[in-house]
Parts: structure tokens; sequence; C-alpha cells
């Protein structure tokens, strides 16, 4: 059995900038880490892997992004991933969650049987949860979001979710190949022993660029994107309100009714 890890390197939240020209965000020299969710992601396919001690389970780790990129992949494969693959091209920059799912679902029909697909439910740069479920409906495969849970049916033909939904958990069923978005859960952070550490540095990093997809230019990157970004402003700053103290009920109530009275509310 083959999973694929979808995993996005993302700048430190409290280093995000915004290129006011291109509205894309500025990466250059900002500190980045793996994404949380893709983080989780991982965790739930390690678990499977756990799950069948006999070595049937691998785990590939794919990521789109700019050569720095390779640090996230290796913090995956630290973690236990098989292989990873650094998808890494000038022409992807700028891409929307179009371009970049249409980009991934072109490697996936290049790679071997993959049997589940698990991406984290959406990145903390951009927050738009679009990609996975729209790489899904490129790959016309099932897909189940909010995951914090997965087992294998006896026949391993079928993968079991627990999903998150408004009012708790639900249990899924899925026959694969499919795809799950995959939200945190009771996932923690795994801290990873020193030799595993030194084994990932041992571990198959392969580079795929642009030319190895066989799509137009057109259809990459900024070029390909099917969203803009028009303008990006910080928020208008508001006045704080005022707070209106005492214990005397009437006399607040009155006191409330002068600053409508003075803001011509009534």
């Amino acid at each position: 059995m083959k999973i694929l890890v979808c995993a996005k390197q993302v700048p430190e939240v409290t280093n995000v900038q915004v290129d006011p020209e291109t509205g894309t965000l500025n990466r250059d020299g900002v500190a980045s880490i793996l994404n949380p969710f893709c983080e989780y992601a991982m965790d739930l396919a390690l678990e499977l892997k756990e799950a069948e001690p006999d070595g049937e389970v691998e785990i590939v780790v794919l990521s789109m992004g700019p050569p720095q990129a390779r640090a996230a992949l290796l913090r995956c494969l630290e973690m236990g991933g098989d292989s990873a693959i650094l998808v890494t091209d000038r022409k992807f920059a700028g891409a929307d969650t179009w371009a970049t799912a249409l980009t991934i679902c072109k490697i996936i029909e290049k790679l071997d049987g993959v049997d589940l697909i698990l991406v984290g439910k959406h990145a903390i740069d951009g927050d738009t949860a679009q990609t996975g479920p729209m790489l899904a409906e490129l790959l016309n495969i099932p897909q189940i979001t909010y995951g914090v849970g997965l087992e294998l049916d006896e026949r391993k033909k079928r993968v079991r979710v627990r999903r998150e939904n408004e009012g708790g958990f639900e249990r899924v069923q899925m026959r694969m190949p499919g795809l799950v978005s995959v939200s945190k859960g009771a996932a923690s952070r795994r801290v990873c022993s020193f030799e595993s550490i030194l084994d990932a540095r041992a571990k198959d990093i392969s580079v795929m660029t642009a030319d190895d997809l066989g799509l137009d230019e057109a259809e990459l990157g900024l070029q390909g994107s099917l969203t803009q970004v028009v303008k990006v402003f910080p928020p208008i700053s508001k006045e704080a309100g005022r707070i209106v103290n005492g214990t005397d009920a009437i006399a607040a109530a009155h006191e409330v009714v002068g600053i409508l009275k003075e803001k011509h509310f009534v």
C-alpha cells in the first residue's frame, strides 16, 4: 500500500509579508516551518504504517514550493516517511489553489499505485482549504474532509475515517484510492530520535520541475491561476468602545441614552 502525504512549507505566522504589487506571499528571507495540518496528516500516515508491521505500507511525501521547501520534506522523513518528492520551478511561482491542485494532480498521475492521499485541511498561510478537495475532483477519486483518525478494513481496500463535524465526530468509510484532508484531532508533535534524524539524511528526495509534467506554461503558476488578488490592505482600525461603569442601573441607562443621542442614533 502506498500513501502520499502532501506537505507544504509555510512562513512563520508572525513573519507573514505580502508583496503589494502581486498580492502574493513574500517568502524570501522569511523563516519557514512545515504546515501544522500537514504534520497531522503525516502523523496519521505513520499510525497506519505502525499498525501494519509487515512493512506493506510505504509513505511518500510530496511538496510543491521553492528549493528551501526541502526542509519541510526532511522533517517528514525524520518522522518516518520513506521517500520524498520536491516539486520546484520558478514557473510554479504565484500559483493559486487551482494551479497548485492541477500541478500536483499531474505528478500523482505519474506515480505508480497511490492508494491513499493525505493532505492538511488547510495551510496556515492561505487558509483556503481548497487544494485538497480540488485535487480529489481532478483525480476523480472520493474524498473525506476533517479526518482525525484512520484505520484500514480487513482487506485493505477501504479506509475508515473518524471525522469532525459541527456536533462532534462521525465515522465514514471510503473505498481507495481516495483522499482525506486532516484536522488536528488528538495529534501531538512527534519528537524524532537522533537515529531517525540521521536516517532521514540517507533517504531519497527526488526533484521534479515544470518540464517533467507535460503541462503548458500557461497552466502553471500565476499564469494558470483562475483567481487573482486585486488588492491587499490592512483591516481598518476602529475606535475603542466606551465602557459605562457604575452600580446604579438607572444612572447607567441614562448615560447610555446620552451617548446614543450624542452619536445621533436616537
